[in-house]
């Protein structure tokens, strides 16, 4: 199965650019024969700015699953007989708000997955179950949204859950990270100059694709699960996205990818014949569930994702009896 993914840099709140883009590589994707095509978090709107806004202007901007965003995606799905996939700000009949993923099937259906754990405004609410779904091509896909796929525990219960392939849209990169050794803004100026041997370098080092390398292909093996991997690229706000556009197999290895300081899309054959025997799935059946009552457990020191993701405070090991 040929699939695609897709690094852009949004524009922000300009919806139209935005769905130009998309709709620019969707064209290209469905010229190569691929079935499927991804888009990144949030690239209908625009991502990092959001934080900056009260919530009623983020009301404002969102849109419901039936909104004309979505509704153009899932015309393009039908028009091309793809799939396609692109993050927005979702609002719910409740007026709630979602940083949501719509996948648009081309037999017209949409699934929409809600990031588990939102941290990008006090305002946007975490969504609460894993979204995995049958697609017309025989295989089942799942979705997670950026930091859904840092915490083990989601990409091991999409797999689960059927997974055989995971979209897993960020917009990462270039964050400025707590920890000592992770990641660090790129300067802005880098990017704003065009400096591109100096911007691919930034993409390519610690505060972009190293990282990635750390753990974004033990999802993949460990797991048993194809992973397409989709990111912005450029000037987010007051953040340089790192891009990176990858295709990984159920091996961890990288099938296709970029480090281009641009606008640009990745395509590879997905050999859908490495799954059953795959390393991942293999182990998969060596689990022992009734070791595992740990995981669910509550130890009173969880927080809500925005602390989470941004607090200062030193974390200390349980020492359980």
């Amino acid at each position: 199965m040929r699939c695609a993914t897709v690094q852009f840099e949004h524009r922000a709140d300009d919806k139209t650019y935005n769905l130009a883009r998309i709709e620019h590589f969707t064209k290209r994707a469905a010229e190569t024969g691929a079935r499927v095509v991804v888009f990144p978090e949030m690239c209908v709107l625009g991502y990092w700015h959001l934080r900056r806004y009260p919530a009623d202007r983020l009301r404002e901007l969102a849109e419901p699953v039936s909104g004309l965003s979505v509704e153009r995606v899932r015309g393009l799905a039908v028009e091309f007989g793809m799939a396609v996939g692109v993050g927005f700000l979702e609002i719910d009949d409740q007026d709630r708000l979602f940083n949501s993923y719509a996948m648009c099937l081309p037999d017209g259906r949409v699934h929409i997955h809600r990031k588990l754990h939102a941290f990008e405004h006090e305002a946007i609410s975490s969504g609460d179950r894993y979204t995995v779904f049958d697609t017309p091509w025989g295989v089942r896909m799942g979705i997670l949204i950026c930091w859904d796929n840092n915490l083990v525990e989601n990409v091991r219960a999409t797999a689960l859950l059927g997974a055989a392939v995971l979209v897993a849209p960020h917009q990462t990169g270039g964050t400025a990270s707590r920890s000592p050794h992770g990641m660090r803004p790129i300067p802005v100026e880098l990017w704003r100059d065009r400096d591109r041997r100096s911007i691919e370098a930034e993409l390519r080092g610690p505060n972009g694709r190293e990282w990635l390398m750390r753990w974004l292909p033990s999802r993949a093996h460990d797991n048993g699960l194809f992973l397409l991997f989709s990111n912005g690229v450029g000037r987010d706000d007051d953040e340089i996205r790192t891009g990176n556009a990858m295709i990984l197999d159920p091996y961890g290895r990288i099938l296709a990818e970029t480090w281009a300081a641009e606008d640009t899309m990745v395509v590879a054959d997905l050999d859908l014949d490495l799954l059953p025997m795959s390393t991942g799935r293999r182990w998969i059946q060596g689990r022992r569930p009734e070791l595992y009552q740990i995981l669910t457990r509550r130890f009173g020191d969880e927080r809500d994702a925005r602390s989470a993701r941004f607090s200062a405070e030193p974390v200390l090991l349980h020492r359980l009896e």
